[in-house]
Order: C-alpha cells, then structure tokens, then sequence
C-alpha cells in the first residue's frame, strides 16, 4: 500500500487507517489476542498507521500487537484533557500501556471551535513541551465541526487535523460537506496534516461503502481515511477498496450492508449522562429511559462511557 505524506509532520502514513475504537470496550470489546492478532494482520497487509485514545480503551491492545514494530508505524493517541497536568497524565498513560517512549501522533480530543481549543491551552502547551523533549512526535485535533477545523488551521502549534467528514455530510454538527471540504482545503494550504473520520458515518454508508470511502479518499491534500475495523474480513473489505481494487463478491456479501446500531438496554435509568455525552445530539429522554434517533446517531459509542450502568451497547 503505497504512502501519503502527513502533511508536514514528516511521517507518510497508508491511505487505510486503522481505527481501534470498534475493537474495544466501546464496542466489540474483544479480548487482547483477537484485538492483537487483527492489528498485526493489518500490519502484513501494509498499514501502519493506526487511531486511537484514551477514551477508547485500546492502547493496550496496539501495545501487545506492536511489540519489535514500534519503529514502522504511525500510532494516534488523543486526550480530553483541559489542563498541563491532566494531558502529563495522558501522555505518560499512553507511553505505557502503548509501550512507546514517543508517541507518533497525540490529538486534542474533539476540539469544536476556537473557543474549546482556547480552554484547552494548558493541554496543547504541554504537548507542544512534551514533543521538544521527545516524547511526542506530532500535535493535533480531531473534531466534528467546521469550525473546529478552522481553528486547528489557523493554530501553529497544531500540525495534524482530524475530521468528520463523509459524502453526505453526516455528523458534521456546523455546516455539510461542501463547507467542510472548504475547511479542510484551508488547512491543508496551511501545511496541516489531514486525515478524515467517519467516512461511512458510523455505518450508515455501509451500503455505498465503495462509493463512500473513494469519496472520502479523493479530497485533494488528504493522507487517509480512519475506518474501524472488527474482523479479517472487514480489513480487507476495506483495503482493495483504498488500493483501488473491487471488493470480491463473497466479502461485500459477508461485510457489505452491515450497519452498526446503538442499543439501549432494558434496565436504563434513565438519567441522562448518555443525552449529555452524545456529540452528535442523537439521544433524548422518554418516558423515563434513554431513546437513540438513528439517522442521527454515528456510533461511536461515547455515550457508554457517561452510563454507570453499562446499558448502552454498539452492536
């Protein structure tokens, strides 16, 4: 699989990027060796750059699969943290359970305008400190607004921009694809480095995969496209699609078509952390529980983590 530059980070990165978020707790929650033995199949096929954050629960699984490769691979960790001493325990937790002296990539974790960046100052100082010390390779962000791809261009300090966008503008909670595309085209003119999320929104495109990811990959000044990935099958679904290839027939009828759904439990409380948590809006209180409104919802399981409960689900 042939490399992109990252913008002007010095790495150059697969087109295919590995998202993790969908192997762990938030949602496959697979154990540590079926985790382990996906990443390094990925691997032998030529993908090395790989998504993830604290919130996601899989540094550990990248730390096992990546044991002897640390040195042939892009790694992504992102952070909420708001202060200098949260984002050092950040930093300091993904260096461990990663076992990585330096991280390739560490990201703001959703920063949805110049406002949030501003409130975050303390956590992008210490990264800034923490990559002239070598623990940190690249500074970035991941977002789901226009306007947060806007501020991260138009920061120095920020070099890699992680966002939201897919063929129909799903998710994108500030404008559609059009002003989205105008965004990312400013950043990459200002040297960042680009890689989109959610290009098949959370598994609502997953009848037009193709059609979806080619779309997402055809942005002009683009390195690549994170899709999550739960199975063997899925990997390679997904990488004769970015390698310019037609899926065969026997893997579009096994992956194809097979959206993720988030499911609610019987014994939710109702109480509310999930509605607050969701970024996208799609959860609401009725008649005493927690509802999802599907063409809303991206499934990104983020709404777990607020549930005491665990009665939220991606299946």
């Amino acid at each position: 699989m042939k490399k992109r530059k990252l913008g002007q980070t010095g790495f150059w990165v697969s087109p295919l990027c590995y998202g993790t978020l969908t192997i762990g707790p938030r949602q496959k929650n697979l154990s540590l060796a079926e985790g382990e033995a996906l990443i390094r199949y990925a691997l032998e096929l030529g993908i090395n750059f790989f998504d993830s954050a604290e919130i996601y629960g899989t540094y550990p699984y990248l730390g096992r699969a990546l044991r002897g490769r640390q040195a042939d691979v892009v790694v992504v960790a992102k952070s909420y943290a708001v202060t200098a001493e949260e984002m050092k325990r950040s930093v300091e937790k993904a260096r461990q359970e990663l076992e990585m002296e330096r991280i390739p990539l560490f990201l703001l974790h959703e920063q949805e305008s110049a406002a949030t960046l501003r409130g975050h100052r303390g956590a992008l100082e210490y990264l800034v400190g923490a990559k002239e010390k070598g623990l940190v390779g690249a500074v970035g962000l991941s977002t789901h607004t226009v306007a947060g791809v806007r501020a991260g261009a138009s920061c120095p300090e920020i070099e890699v921009i992680h966002p939201l966008y897919n063929m129909r503008g799903w998710g994108i909670r500030d404008g559609g694809p059009e002003e989205m595309a105008e965004a990312i085209a400013l950043a990459v003119a200002m040297g960042k480095g680009v890689y989109i999320m959610k290009a098949l929104a959370g598994g609502h495109l997953s009848r037009e995969a193709e059609k979806a990811l080619r779309f997402a990959l055809d942005l002009p000044g683009i390195s690549a496209v994170a899709v999550g990935m739960q199975s063997k099958e899925e990997i390679d679904f997904n990488y004769r699609i970015v390698g310019g290839e037609s899926p065969i027939s026997a893997l579009r009828e096994k992956v194809g078509g097979q959206p993720r759904r988030l499911f609610i439990e019987s014994w939710c409380t109702g109480c509310g952390r999930c509605v607050k948590r969701c970024p996208f809006g799609a959860l609401r209180l009725s008649g005493g529980k927690a509802r999802v409104d599907f063409g809303a919802c991206m499934a990104c399981g983020y709404c777990s983590e607020a549930c005491e409960i665990l009665a939220i689900k991606i299946l």
